[in-house]
């Protein structure tokens, strides 16, 4: 499975990056437990690849929505007498 960037994350819906966060966890569990149990992992640097996605998700999740722009009244000044 290769690596996400972020613009393939952000392109994603909500439900598509809950999803996708909770395969890559379930995933990262099974390599760290085959790794806890002695066993050999075909690919080390998997789970590094795999916790930076997670936090990359994490983060784009986190991140504030912009708003829409709102009008402003233009007020008038008190003229100094």
């Amino acid at each position: 499975m290769p690596m996400l960037r972020l613009k393939e994350i952000r392109d994603m819906s909500a439900d598509e990056r809950l999803d996708k966060l909770d395969e890559l966890r379930t995933e990262l569990l099974r390599l760290k437990t085959m790794v806890r149990a002695g066993g050999n992992v075909e690919n080390p640097a998997r789970i590094k690849q795999l916790r930076k996605t997670v936090a990359r998700i994490l983060t784009i999740e986190k991140e504030p929505k912009p708003e829409p722009p709102v009008k402003k009244k233009k007020t008038r000044r008190k003229e100094k007498q």
